[in-house]
């Protein structure tokens, strides 16, 4: 079975900004939104808005065993995960599939 890609994360130096101009400009919803990042859904899969510094830009993958990779952290909206970089140093976030909604 292939993994499911549940969002990617570009950076931004506003996140109402580029929610408003995602919104705006695109047919998605928001999911989450707050000063430091947000989370745009979509059809096909969703677009999160991160400051620097905050999150990383990543790709985020669902994993039965991301604990395999390493351990998970509980972030604040309730999804588990863990960033690991790949062979050409880019971030990848594996995040648990049992703490998915």
């Amino acid at each position: 079975m292939k993994d499911h890609i549940h969002h990617v994360a570009i950076p931004t130096s506003n996140v109402a900004e580029s929610v408003s101009w995602y919104t705006t400009h695109t047919s998605c919803s928001v999911k989450y939104q707050d000063e430091t990042w947000a989370l745009l859904d979509y059809q096909n899969i969703q677009l999160a808005l991160v400051l620097p510094g905050q999150h990383p830009p990543h790709l985020a993958i669902i994993r039965d065993n991301a604990g395999d990779f390493g351990p998970l952290v509980t972030h604040r909206d309730g999804t588990r995960s863990i960033y690991v970089q790949d062979n050409a140093g880019n971030q990848l976030e594996i995040m648990a599939a049992d703490s998915i909604n």
